[in-house]
C-alpha cells in the first residue's frame, strides 16, 4: 500500500514539475485580482480571490455600531492569575453580575484601532502594538491585570479575520476595533476586582465628523485634572463631558476644546481627539503630562510632519495662541486628521484655512496612504493579517 501511494505521489509531482504546467491548468475566475509580491516571477503569478462583503451600503457609513458576526472573549480569574483560553463567539450581549467592578465603580478601560482594506483586498492593521502597550499602561493605573502584547494583538487579528466581510472596500471606510478590559468579579466594597474580562468587538465605520469641524472652548467643565486618569482610556473619562458637549452641539458646534484645570488658560484636547496648531514652519501640540491622552494618531502625525521638514514641538499652549494660528487640526483614531474650521471662545470666533492645500490634508493623505498600503510603509507601522 505504501509503495502504491508513493507511485501516485511521484506521478503527480512529475505533472507539476514546472510553474508553467501548474498555472496552465488553473481556471482563474474572471474577478480574481493579481497579488504582486516578492514571490512573483515572470514564470508565476499569485492570485487573491475577490473578497466577500457584507450587505452594507458602504457609502452611507457613519460612526455608529453595525453589528458584525463575532467577538473575542478572554478571562482572568483569581485562581488562574492570568488571562487564558481566549475564544471567538457570536457577537451579542454578555452576562454580568450586578455587583461587578465595571458596573459599580467604573473599573475598566477601552482601546480603539482600525483595520483597513488595501487595493488588492488584503487587510492591514495600524500600529496595534501601540494600543496594546497603552492598555497595559492604563491597566497599571487602574489596578487591573492586562493581556500581554501578544495576547492583545492575537485577539485583534482573530476578531478582524472572523469579521473580514465587514471590512469596507478600499477607500470606503474601515473596520473599527474596540478592545475592552472590564472588572467583572463580584465586588460590593470599594476595592479592585478579583476577575476580569478582555473583550474585542468590531464595527465598520465611515467619517467620525461629517462637515466642517467647529470647536467651542469649554471654560467651566474640565475633562481631566492633574493626578487623575486623563492620560489613559479609562471608561470614566468620557461620560462626564456629555452634558457640556450636548449643549455645545445644540448651539451648532461640532465638539468642545477643553482647557487645563490648573490655570484655565492652556488648551488640552477635544472630547475624543488631540489638537495641533500651525504657525510658519512650527507645529505645536499640548504636552501629554497625565491629563491628555497620548494618541497613537497624534504620535504618527508628529513623525510624518517631522519627515515633511516641519519643526514639531510639545509644550503648553495658551488659548490666546490659537487666535493667531495659521491652521488648526485635530487627530484621533476615529477622525484620523481633520482641519478645524473655527474656534469660538467667550463669544469670539476665529476661522482657519481649509481645503486641499492645507497641511492637515497633506498629513491625512500620507497617513491614510500608509494605513491602506497605497504608500510604502517604511516605518513598520502596518501589519498584514490575512
Amino acid at each position: 500500500m505504501f509503495m502504491f501511494s508513493r507511485s501516485i505521489c511521484c506521478a503527480k509531482l512529475n505533472q507539476l514539475s514546472t510553474f508553467e504546467t501548474l498555472f496552465s491548468n488553473l481556471k482563474l475566475r474572471p474577478y480574481a485580482t493579481p497579488l504582486i509580491g516578492p514571490l512573483q516571477t515572470c514564470e508565476s503569478r499569485i492570485y487573491r480571490e475577490k473578497a466577500e462583503y457584507a450587505n452594507v451600503n458602504w457609502d452611507e457609513l457613519g460612526f455608529a455600531l453595525t453589528k458584525t458576526d463575532y467577538m473575542y472573549v478572554m478571562n482572568f480569574t483569581e485562581e488562574e492569575q492570568k488571562f487564558f483560553n481566549g475564544t471567538l463567539t457570536r457577537f451579542g450581549n454578555i452576562e454580568m453580575c450586578p455587583s461587578s467592578g465595571i458596573l459599580n465603580y467604573g473599573q475598566g478601560l477601552f482601546e480603539g484601532l482600525k483595520a483597513y482594506r488595501k487595493e488588492d483586498e488584503g487587510i492591514l492593521l495600524f500600529r496595534p502594538q501601540e494600543n496594546a502597550l497603552r492598555m497595559k499602561m492604563g491597566a497599571d493605573r487602574m489596578c487591573m491585570p492586562s493581556p500581554t502584547v501578544d495576547q492583545f494583538i492575537d485577539a485583534v487579528k482573530k476578531t478582524v479575520l472572523a469579521n473580514k466581510r465587514w471590512v469596507p472596500p478600499y477607500g470606503r471606510g474601515s473596520l473599527y476595533v474596540r478592545p475592552l478590559l472590564m472588572a467583572t468579579g463580584r465586588n460590593l466594597g470599594v476595592k479592585p476586582s478579583s476577575d476580569y474580562t478582555f473583550l474585542v468587538y468590531a464595527s465598520p465605520v465611515g467619517n467620525y465628523h461629517k462637515g466642517d469641524l467647529n470647536l467651542m472652548v469649554e471654560d467651566y467643565v474640565h475633562r481631566a485634572i492633574p493626578g487623575g486618569t486623563g492620560g489613559i482610556k479609562a471608561v470614566t473619562n468620557y461620560s462626564p463631558v456629555y452634558k457640556p458637549l450636548t449643549e455645545a452641539k445644540a448651539k451648532g458646534f461640532s465638539d468642545l476644546l477643553f482647557l487645563d484645570a490648573l490655570t484655565g488658560s492652556n488648551i488640552e484636547e477635544g472630547s475624543a481627539c488631540n489638537i495641533f496648531i500651525l504657525k510658519g514652519n512650527v507645529i505645536s501640540t499640548p504636552t501629554t503630562h497625565g491629563t491628555i491622552l497620548p494618541g497613537i494618531t497624534r504620535k504618527s502625525i508628529m513623525e510624518i510632519a517631522s519627515d515633511f521638514g516641519y519643526q514639531v514641538e510639545e509644550r503648553a499652549i495658551q488659548i490666546k495662541e490659537v487666535f493667531d494660528a495659521e491652521e488648526v487640526f485635530c487627530t484621533g483614531t476615529a477622525m484620523v486628521v481633520k482641519s478645524v474650521a473655527s474656534i469660538t471662545y467667550q463669544g469670539k470666533r476665529i476661522g482657519y484655512k481649509l481645503g486641499a492645500e492645507t497641511l492637515a490634508q497633506k498629513l491625512h493623505a500620507t497617513l491614510t496612504g500608509i494605513q491602506t498600503g497605497l504608500i510604502e510603509d517604511k516605518l513598520g507601522w502596518t501589519t498584514l493579517i490575512d
